[in-house]
């Protein structure tokens, strides 16, 4: 994902053609898939028509981005809609303004571990803690290490925020772990924090929360088992939409109490992904983790929330990634895709992804990688419909 310091470590083209492609049926299982669902594989009736960059939102952040007011660059890119209208994007490692006008950032600009841009209509504001004279990250570092921000949602009365605490372990660059996952729940009118609520956390390397989805008269929580190089999805759930209740936890045939009870439910998933009810069946959306520092941008499709999610098919490849990526870069990858659902429709979902570089100077000479991308994924039936 990304770093404690001024130093993010996060977590091509577009589809040649239009071609209607069965979620069900397309690529098959591939490394990506669970052995439930490789015994349960169904084909599925949505289909990817068509994906192509959101022109709108990405010109609205970058030309933000570019003005050095305030927020110019992060990752995770997690969006909520308030009641009133405004929509809340949640962020974790963040650079602040100034922008020199060659788009290089100062070596001293301000760098804090989370963040949110509020947007109103057109208008974008950045929210942080501490002062304007010295920004602090909304949930700041503290002894025990730094937080980097998971899925929200509205809940009781409340912005509700998932965060995830890391500790370094060493110098190198990816010699950080994960502590525990925590609430953070603010206020709707003034986005002030109220309160920190731990979250399970008793298993080693299972995080919450990737994703939530209220369906049902629930809230799932889709964690990520994070050992590296292999991931794997899990499911946990509550009553209600007050993440604070009892959490429960999928075993793969009912719900328990033990977190320990929790089972794989799909491999091969980012530490960033989503889960979006689309008519009748789910879509699970992520980066394909089955490849090293992939480009591919793949869906999956489930009949319940608990999957078992088949059908791997294609769907975006970054144009960003590598030495032949737009960029021309080596350095620069792309990471945790997922779905805006309150900025979507039943037939077009909008996407966004991560774009970080492995040499921190690259951001620091170039304020345009590190920020999102947006995309717009066109879905249709497997019968045309």
């Amino acid at each position: 994902m990304n770093g404690s310091t001024a130093n993010p470590l996060g977590r091509r083209t577009l589809l040649a053609g239009a071609v209607a492609v069965p979620l069900g049926a397309a690529l098959g299982l591939g490394r990506g898939g669970s052995p439930a669902a490789a015994a349960g594989r169904r084909p599925g009736s949505l289909t990817v028509t068509g994906a192509a960059p959101d022109r709108g939102l990405t010109t609205l952040f970058d030309g933000y981005s570019d003005s050095g007011v305030g927020w110019t660059g992060a990752d995770s890119t997690y969006s909520v809609r308030l009641p009133d209208g405004r929509i809340v994007w949640i962020f974790s490692d963040t650079f602040l303004g100034p922008v020199h006008p060659d788009g290089s950032r100062p070596q001293d600009t301000p760098f804090l571990n989370n963040s949110f841009v509020v947007q109103q209509g057109s208008r974008l504001t950045t929210v942080h803690g501490g002062t304007a004279d010295a920004p602090e990250a909304l949930l700041p570092p503290d002894d025990d290490g730094w937080y980097w921000a998971g899925a929200g949602m509205v809940g009781a009365g409340t912005l509700n925020v998932t965060y995830h605490q890391f500790h370094r372990t060493g110098t190198g660059i990816w010699d950080f772990a994960w502590l525990r996952s925590v609430l953070a729940r603010f206020t709707l009118d003034t986005l002030t924090l109220i309160d920190v609520t731990p979250l399970p956390s008793d298993v080693p390397n299972l995080e919450s929360a990737s994703w939530l989805l209220s369906t049902g008269g629930h809230t799932y929580a889709y964690r990520v088992e994070d050992l590296g190089s292999d991931k794997y999805l899990h499911v946990a759930r509550v009553a209600g939409d007050d993440l604070r209740a009892p959490w429960r936890f999928w075993t793969g045939s009912g719900w328990s109490a033990d977190q320990t009870a929790s089972t794989r439910v799909q491999a091969g998933v980012s530490n960033e992904y989503s889960v979006t009810r689309v008519g009748s069946e789910y879509l699970l959306l992520t980066q394909d983790t089955t490849e090293l520092l992939s480009p591919h941008v793949v869906a999956y499709s489930a009949a319940t929330p608990t999957g078992p999610f088949t059908g791997r098919t294609a769907v975006y490849t970054t144009p960003e990634t590598g030495a032949d990526g737009s960029y021309h870069n080596g350095n620069v990858y792309t990471y945790n895709p997922h779905v805006h659902p309150e900025l979507s429709s039943a037939r077009e979902l909008l996407v966004s992804y991560n774009v970080n570089s492995f040499d921190n100077q690259d951001l620091y000479g170039d304020v345009s990688i590190y920020r999102p991308r947006f995309v717009r994924v066109t879905l249709g039936s497997a019968g045309g419909r």
